[in-house]
């Protein structure tokens, strides 16, 4: 599902060297007639590096950097889940630029003066001493085995590592290296290292590297196979924090291969939106239900129609029958069966923060259909047009059969179909899996131009 949100700063008082970005800030972000609170708040490690996070204050919405920047007095950061960057300039306590998510909208932040910032608490980090003498405390895990699937020209394994810090202070991570069979396949470290991590308790700091004891951090790992190379058959995990390192983390690769699907729409210049890749907002959407963490749209796309100027739309952007996609028949991917259905949710005017409905576990998808394709595989269908819905609960489909028609409903800020296939029938409580399309032998990636063949 698309999701949309917006954004503030903040920081700490300007240094005579030069500008200083790390600290608290403070914004508001003029969208749609409504005007958002936002705050933001940035750290600075030892090695240079930035992270933080943009905290959507009226929308209860706090969201990791996955990339922050400064060069000069230019400052840039991107925040993937919500596909949100921002080009400012820093000069003492005002950064003035433009934030850029459906379209650019000036932004400027303040940095919060209200008070003199604070000294930072003292850091109880792990000693050299402990960790030569027992280890590097850390329990690794990774709770879904990655499945290989052709991405992009190549077999990717997409999957998460957990990292739960023990010991008796904060464990600062240097490296992060994933051993196929004994090599060394993948390793994330630096800036790398901080695009893939997340804190599980966002209340400890926004530095990313840095797990306090009791904390689980997750990586988000990709794992990309030159062409012809093996697919390994167990996967281990080498974690450095500073010179020590341990082993652990092994998890056989899934030997289940890919379904192959037929095409969810008809005709050509569609684009795979937040489509499967390292950095979509769809593969860091991880939603606790049912007493566990899932992501349910690991390798969801969301189908939008891109016109001759690049655009999804003509004329008033307000009005969803100006959407290419918009009306669209949506199509069955295989032979099924009709196990979740939901109606009757009244569409959204496009925008960023436009919603007709409150959304919930109830009412995120909007208008949806669910299809059991047998083995384990569930197809789900989200945010089509009220009323449009042609099958009901425990209908039989056949493969290109229309089932319902686009929309706007639910959690989206512009007509298009949000797909995924996943391992269980609730949309959001179950683990996303990979599949391949049958007309091009492969997953679409991310922002992929895609013509489906008629059916």
């Amino acid at each position: 599902m698309r999701y949309a949100l917006v954004l503030m700063l903040s920081a700490l008082p300007a240094l005579a060297q030069g500008p200083v970005l790390e600290g608290d800030w403070h914004g508001v972000l003029a969208a749609g007639g409504a005007s958002l609170r936002l705050a933001l708040h940035v750290e600075k490690a030892s090695d240079g590096l930035y992270s933080g996070n943009l905290n959507s204050l009226d929308q209860g919405a706090v969201l990791p950097f996955d990339k922050v920047e400064l060069k000069g007095d230019k400052v840039h950061f991107e925040i993937k889940q919500i596909n949100g960057t921002y080009d400012g300039t820093l000069a003492g306590d005002k950064m003035t630029g433009t934030w850029n998510q459906i379209q650019p909208l000036p932004l400027e932040f303040t940095r919060d003066a209200k008070a003199a910032p604070a000294a930072p608490a003292p850091r109880v980090k792990l000693t050299a001493a402990s960790m030569k003498a027992f280890g590097v405390p850390v329990d690794l895990s990774v709770p879904v085995p990655p499945t290989p699937v052709k991405l992009a020209g190549k077999t990717s394994l997409l999957y998460e590592l957990r990292l739960l810090s023990g010991g008796a202070g904060d464990m600062d991570l240097k490296k992060i290296e994933v051993l196929g069979d004994g090599k060394v396949v993948a390793q994330y470290e630096g800036a790398g290292l901080n695009g893939v991590l997340r804190k599980l308790d966002r209340s400890q700091g926004s530095e990313i590297r840095s797990i306090p004891p009791g904390v689980t951090a997750v990586a988000f790992l990709e794992v990309v196979l030159d062409s012809g190379a093996p697919v390994p058959a167990v996967l281990r995990h080498r974690v450095w924090v500073e010179d020590f390192s341990t082993e652990g983390g092994a998890v056989k690769v899934s030997a289940i291969k890919p379904r192959e699907l037929g095409p969810p729409l008809r005709g050509d210049n569609w684009m795979a939106a937040n489509g499967p890749s390292n950095t979509s907002g769809h593969r860091r959407a991880m939603i606790p239900t049912d007493g566990a963490y899932h992501i349910a749209q690991r390798f969801a796309i969301d189908w939008v129609r891109i016109g001759a100027d690049g655009k999804t739309y003509t004329g008033d952007p307000l009005d969803n029958k100006n959407y290419h996609a918009y009306g669209t028949d949506v199509l069955a991917v295989a032979d099924g069966t009709v196990v979740e259905v939901k109606d009757g949710i009244p569409q959204n005017i496009p925008g960023a923060d436009s919603r007709a409905v409150p959304i919930d576990l109830e009412t995120v998808g909007g208008n949806h259909i669910v299809l059991d394709l047998g083995g384990g595989r569930y197809a789900f269908y989200a945010h089509l047009q009220p009323g449009k819905l042609r099958v009901k609960m425990g209908d039989k489909v056949k493969r290109g059969q229309v089932i319902g028609l686009l929309g706007n409903s639910g959690n989206s800020t512009e007509p298009h179909l949000h797909f995924h296939l996943s391992e269980g029938v609730s949309p959001l409580g179950s683990e996303g899996l990979p599949y391949i399309l049958e007309s091009l032998g492969a997953m679409p990636a991310e922002n992929a131009k895609v013509k489906f063949a008629a059916q």
